[in-house]
């Protein structure tokens, strides 16, 4: 089952971190504005080099006829002043790349193509024909002809030349030339403002987010703590360079810092309830000790020496065994106390194969109904540890699997080790464990179904001592259970 507070992370995609899409959304922004700044800076410079190009075609078409221009007041275009001598192939005051051709009906009389040198070459007759179509009415365009693009315009003659048109145009090499390194120009600059952005952006983001980084960094060192028990103290702050009041960040930084404060104080209030509890279960084990001997010592008095009728013997016998088994309960009490307070006897090696065959021998005499298998190396296993308590460890264990199974379960104890650590396996084929209760087996005061009570009259706290012991020996206890299979796994560091 998953746990929302770990959702899965797919993994073929990963969500990219907040600097990064920050430096990503500022170029986009930037390559966005640049990429218009290029379109429109092409576009007007390609419509203010045309609007040169288009001014410089009627000129152009007057100096085809007249050498030092046309005469003052006539017009190639509206007919206003007649071309006194016309003459396309005249290169005289012409630049290179203009062409001039004049058609009559649709016919070309005569063409000519200005060159480098000045001089003039006739126009091939798949350009003629293209030129041939143009509409004197429609104004300036564009055509490529076989020499390259040119900007060209068709215009009447005057009426003595009536059915003649005059076609005039220039190339557009030098305005496609400026355009290209316009373009060239445009692209470098926002190349390298892009790069420089980038880098500079990242630096800047950079420093802004790692107030962040510190409160991540807050945060991910109190999840680390372990505050499920023991006298905690949370420590960890939010420092407070990012904790400045008037910013986002900061505002976040002094609400982190407060809740981490109310945290403290609630895990102090916590333990300071929990230690006035474990106080009191102790003082009230140790006062509980001596009435209860005293009521063991006389009802054994009284059964030994005075004569009882038979209900009054059943009576003492049923006070004799809720004693004993009240004072069984003292004493583990008294045993969870001294743990909780770390009163401990000191490690030293310990045979742990000796102690599995002893323990298990103890069990299969008191539970004879029950059938005992030991599965052992052929090397004595050794851990380093309180003898004691790994002996206190076993026992529960081995009551807990026959106090809770039905006569003829089978109990298996088994004992692995290497150079790292050692584990033993207690193994039975009782009914198992009900689900709903294995994640809290090991809580005091835990007892399981009627299907393992088997009116045993258990008081829920062997495998809570046990929890308690193998972790107070650096290790770790598991259970698996299902129907026919429940296993309990100790493992100690060797």
């Amino acid at each position: 089952m998953t746990d929302p507070r770990h959702p899965p992370r797919s993994s073929t995609r990963r969500s990219l971190h907040l600097r990064t899409k920050l430096v990503l959304a500022t170029l986009a922004l930037l390559t966005a504005i640049c990429l218009a700044i290029g379109v429109f800076g092409h576009v007007a410079m390609s419509t203010y080099l045309t609007a040169q190009l288009d001014r410089a075609l009627t000129p152009a078409a007057g100096r085809a006829g007249f050498p030092d221009g046309p005469p003052p007041g006539s017009d190639s275009r509206d007919g206003r002043g007649p071309f006194r001598s016309l003459d396309p192939g005249n290169a005289a005051g012409q630049r290179p790349g203009t062409l001039n051709v004049v058609f009559d009906d649709g016919r070309a009389r005569t063409s000519a193509l200005v060159q480098e040198d000045g001089s003039t070459e006739p126009l091939t007759d798949a350009d003629l024909g293209i030129l041939a179509t143009l509409d004197p009415a429609a104004g300036p365009e564009e055509v490529t002809l076989s020499s390259g693009r040119y900007r060209v315009d068709a215009a009447d003659l005057p009426t003595d030349a009536d059915g003649s048109i005059l076609v005039t145009g220039l190339s557009t090499t030098e305005r496609d030339s400026t355009l290209s390194s316009l373009d060239a120009i445009i692209a470098g600059l926002a190349l390298a403002g892009l790069a420089l952005t980038g880098v500079v952006g990242t630096v800047i983001i950079r420093r802004s987010l790692r107030p962040l980084e510190e409160l991540s960094g807050v945060a991910t060192s109190v999840s680390q703590l372990p505050l499920s028990s023991g006298d905690v103290a949370v420590a960890v702050r939010v420092p407070p360079s990012a904790a400045e009041p008037g910013t986002e960040v900061g505002a976040v930084g002094i609400a982190l810092n407060e809740m981490i404060d109310h945290v403290t104080d609630a895990l102090r209030a916590r333990q300071a309830s929990e230690t006035k509890v474990r106080r009191f279960v102790a003082d009230a084990s140790h006062e509980l000790r001596t009435p209860l001997t005293s009521i063991r010592g006389y009802t054994e008095l009284i059964l030994m020496s005075e004569p009882v009728s038979a209900a009054g013997r059943s009576a003492l016998e049923r006070v004799d065994s809720e004693s004993r088994r009240m004072s069984s309960l003292v004493e583990d009490l008294l045993l969870l106390a001294r743990l909780d307070e770390g009163q401990r006897e000191a490690a030293s090696p310990v045979d742990l194969t000796e102690l599995v065959i002893e323990t298990t021998s103890d069990a299969r005499v008191s539970a004879t109904t029950h059938s005992w298998a030991l599965e052992l190396p052929e090397e004595p296993v050794e851990v380093h540890a309180v003898e004691t308590e790994i002996r206190q460890v076993l026992i529960n264990l081995l009551a807990n699997a026959h106090k809770h199974t039905p006569p003829g379960t089978s109990i298996t104890v088994s004992l692995r080790g290497d150079e790292s650590a050692a584990s033993v396996a207690v193994t039975d084929t009782g009914p198992g464990i009900a689900p709903e209760l294995l994640d809290s087996v090991f809580s005091r005061f835990s007892r399981g179904d009627a299907a393992r009570s088997s009116g045993t009259g258990s008081t829920g706290l062997g495998l809570a001592i046990v929890q308690a012991l193998v972790e107070a020996n650096s290790g770790t206890v598991t259970v698996t259970s299902g129907p026919g299979r429940t296993q309990f796994t100790v493992t100690l560091p060797a």
